[in-house]
């Protein structure tokens, strides 16, 4: 399963809102929401937030086998 859970802890870290993903790089709400459930998102996503944020891939998603 992959959990998205370390994004939120970076966002915090980078002071990075939802509001500001939204309003200042055109994030969509969808997008947002997809990551809250751990649901399926493209890599141009995750590369996306990796670029915003200024990060690795690692430091926003983990893997756990289920």
């Amino acid at each position: 399963m992959i959990s998205f859970d370390n994004l939120w802890n970076i966002m915090r870290e980078k002071n990075v809102s939802q509001y500001k993903l939204i309003h200042e790089y055109g994030i969509s709400p969808s997008q947002l929401t997809r990551l809250k459930r751990n649901e399926s998102v493209t890599t141009n996503t995750i590369d996306t937030f990796c670029k915003i944020l200024d990060c690795d891939i690692s430091d926003i998603m983990t893997f756990t086998k289920e």
